[in-house]
């Protein structure tokens, strides 16, 4: 089996690890290409009809980044890229890693894949945009809550630098999944034909003050002071718990059903 992998970036290198260890064949690709990956601009249709020309997939998985970009480079990478793939490659599976960020919800509600979807950025927006394009050529949504992994989590090291805060009680709940629990929820997904619409997350939100004490009890540090909302967060401020219960009926499970089963392995690679 063949995957063309849109994306190259700290997801992606996980998603091809997993997926070449599962025996398929990865074409990955990036902006600006490199050793083993292909150039490709997701967002421009000429760039995207020369990919066609060089590969001919059994799958494909956007999972592109923004590169930090605004709402111009969602619309480009997001929006443009999925409706590229989907007219270049018809009939070709496409997954497309969106983002809980398209669940608006600030009351602590539980969230599943029928759960209004509503954002107030252009951003959220616009991941919607594209999720709407992917359906519509028969593909599959995965969800993404907040990625942290080897080397990353914001979380964290916000705790370890002091740069940590509380907002307000600490009530926030925190919805996340560790990188290859989310490359292994694609290879599910994939191999398994599932369609639609999928939360990926882990099993057990954490709101911000559960978490911080936590993680101060497991490293001797004081818990971090209490502030505002962070109003100013790119894609809106939300208090929600995303449930994962859709693709673990589909017979995926987490390998860290929290935050807190991995952290302890977390700092010596921040």
């Amino acid at each position: 089996m063949k995957l063309l992998l849109i994306g190259h970036g700290y997801l992606g290198q996980a998603v091809q690890r997993v997926f070449a260890a599962a025996g398929w064949q990865v074409t990955p690709v990036s902006l600006s290409g490199g050793e083993g990956v292909l150039a490709c601009d997701v967002g421009d249709p000429a760039s995207v009809a020369s990919l066609k020309a060089d590969t001919a997939p059994d799958l494909i998985i956007h999972c592109a980044a923004s590169g930090r970009g605004g709402a111009d480079a969602y619309r480009h990478v997001y929006v443009e890229g999925c409706r590229n793939l989907a007219r270049a490659f018809p009939g070709v599976p496409l997954i497309y890693t969106s983002s809980t960020s398209v669940y608006p919800q600030t009351d602590g509600s539980i969230v599943t894949e029928d759960s209004p979807t509503e954002p107030d950025r252009e951003t959220g927006m616009l991941l919607l945009e594209a999720e709407r394009i992917v359906i519509a050529a028969g593909g599959t949504v995965a969800r993404l809550s907040g990625i942290y992994g080897p080397g990353r989590s914001v979380i964290l090291s916000k705790f370890l630098t002091g740069a940590a805060v509380i907002e307000e009680d600490g009530r926030r709940f925190l919805n996340q999944i560790h990188r290859d629990d989310a490359a292994r929820a694609l290879l599910h997904l994939a191999t398994g034909g599932h369609r639609g619409v999928f939360n990926v997350c882990d099993s057990h939100a954490l709101s911000q003050r559960e978490c911080y004490l936590a993680l101060a009890a497991m490293f001797s540090l004081p818990l971090p002071p209490s502030g505002p909302r962070d109003l100013n967060r790119k894609r809106g401020w939300t208090h929600k718990i995303v449930s994962n219960e859709k693709l673990r009926s589909t017979g995926w499970q987490p390998e860290f059903p929290s935050f807190l089963d991995a952290a302890p392995t977390l700092p010596k690679t921040l």
